[in-house]
């Protein structure tokens, strides 16, 4: 029953425990009981609204930046990512394979505040051997969901 309600949660943080009982075959209270145990051990982190920024009419930069290091003596990649992940501008650090260690979602008003800081904070560090920014100029498709509208067609089929 968890990985139900965790699918359908994840795609729909707005839960109605009584749909979702429903839909599982079971109690509110169960799902309600369900949901609490998984957030008191951490498998269930936190809930989010993914918002289209641009419809909103507030401008917001994203960046996705790959980062190349050398891992510290005896604690791997996990002191330069915890370094990095409390800076309040980075959304998301992640440890990839591949050419660059790591993969971060960085969020600013400008491309500018962006440059700044990857140049004054994340650079320095050390251990950074590299970063490689690549600006998001549109977003598609966001944690599942399709942003833009299809437009149809207004040409007309002509039949000889």
């Amino acid at each position: 029953m968890r990985e139900q309600i965790l699918k359908y949660i994840e795609k729909n943080s707005r839960v109605n425990l009584g749909e979702l009982a429903v839909l599982l075959g079971t109690d509110e209270i169960t799902i309600a009981n369900e949901i609490s145990d998984m957030e008191k051990e951490k498998i269930i982190c936190g809930y989010h609204t993914l918002i289209d920024w641009e419809k909103a009419g507030l401008d917001e930069v994203t960046a996705l930046i790959e980062v190349r290091v050398t891992p510290q003596r005896n604690q791997g990649f996990e002191r330069i990512a915890e370094r990095i992940y409390n800076y309040p501008e980075v959304k998301s650090v992640y440890l990839i394979s591949g050419a660059y260690d790591y993969l971060i979602t960085l969020e600013g008003k400008t491309l500018l505040e962006i440059s700044k800081f990857v140049a004054e904070k994340l650079s320095p560090i050390e251990g950074v051997l590299s970063t490689s920014t690549h600006f998001i100029l549109r977003k598609y498709k966001d944690h599942g969901t399709i942003l833009v509208k299809k437009e149809k067609s207004e040409r007309v089929l002509v039949m000889p």
